[in-house]
């Protein structure tokens, strides 16, 4: 396997990324069509996410991502590589929209090599389509997914009402936060923490970073892409998968926090979404989250998502390593962990 994908990484011809402008134009959608649409004043931040949304098809089936600048020197955002697959698998999918998505990262993904995703077309039914997606980097899977689509179809509705919480104008944005609080931030994240991001997010509740001690009960946060996107149901359900893996897992250390830096591992293991209504990401979605439990070094944490509007466009479930660590005896992570979920 490892020499078969050498042999497409070498034949593969460089991303062609010159559709894109830096006013925000863009000609063409993620399904491959071609597509013309304003943007707007998009940020350099969101544009860059979507050029690398925009997978290379290298052959029947496989497409070659680029990964994004700026994160993780050390591994891949997982959010980053489950948006990904999910575009290899619309990419061969046609008159369908995603209703669930199940995926798992087996291994940390490198930052400096491009992601091959090759699309196995399990089912194509009368009512549902399945793709299974396998991310592959020097040789060996980091990340599988199974996506399955279905036609538009009609039937009863419930749903449980939406949390109240306060509007996101009247809420903090994540760069408002982090600018109070730099002098607790360790030197190394700041940084990071500061830098323009692609999904402009608002919280009722800090991240753990910013916290001193446990905290208990669920969190929310609004976030939308910071402006107007094309219609293509793909590229929203993409870039709400990509947020989605945005401090999910967070939930899971925040009752076990503890004063100073943080002495444990973490990283995403596996990460589902159920698409229950169309969504659009360039308007506020709340995203209440909560982690019910964790057990044997694993934690679980689960999410639902809500237009403004009050409508459950979309529930998500992940399981995170949670792994203590003795601060004597730290040190980076090994190839194989898993990709860290970063907010």
């Amino acid at each position: 396997m490892q020499a078969e994908f050498r042999v497409l990484l070498a034949r593969a011809r460089p991303a062609d990324f010159s559709r894109w402008t830096a006013s925000g134009i863009c000609s063409v959608r993620l399904d491959g069509r071609s597509h013309r649409s304003i943007l707007g004043r998009v940020s350099a931040a969101l544009e860059r996410l979507i050029k690398t949304l925009d997978l290379e098809q290298i052959e029947e089936n496989i497409f070659r991502g680029q990964n994004e600048h700026g994160r993780s020197r050390m591994r891949l955002f997982g959010g980053q590589v489950a948006a990904q697959a999910l575009v290899a698998a619309g990419r061969t999918v046609e008159g369908r929209q995603a209703h669930s998505l199940h995926g798992y990262f087996l291994r940390g993904g490198d930052p400096a090599v491009p992601v091959v995703f090759t699309v196995d077309r399990i089912r194509d039914g009368a009512s549902f389509t399945t793709r299974r997606v396998v991310a592959v980097q020097h040789g060996r899977a980091i990340f599988n997914m199974s996506v399955s689509f279905q036609c538009h179809e009609e039937g009863y509705e419930h749903q449980d009402d939406m949390p109240d919480v306060p509007d996101p104008e009247s809420l903090p944005s994540w760069t408002d936060r982090a600018q109070d609080m730099l002098d607790r931030l360790p030197p190394e994240m700041r940084e990071m923490m500061l830098a323009e991001r692609p999904i402009e997010m608002r919280s009722r509740d800090p991240h753990t970073w910013f916290l001193d001690g446990p905290s208990r009960g669920p969190t929310a946060t609004w976030f939308r892409a910071p402006a107007p996107l094309d219609d293509d149901p793909l590229l929203h359900q993409c870039l709400v998968t990509y947020a989605s893996d945005m401090g999910l897992v967070d939930n899971v250390y925040r009752p076990h926090r503890s004063k100073g830096p943080r002495n444990v591992m973490m990283a995403s293991l596996d990460h589902a979404m159920w698409f229950h209504r169309p969504l659009r990401v360039d308007e506020w979605i709340l995203y209440y989250q909560e982690s019910p439990t964790a057990a044997g070094a694993r934690g679980f944490a689960r999410g639902s998502m809500y237009s403004r509007n009050g409508a459950l466009v979309c529930s998500v479930a992940q399981e995170g390593l949670m792994r203590k660590l003795d601060p004597r005896r730290m040190r980076a992570p090994q190839a194989d962990a898993p990709p860290e979920s970063q907010s």
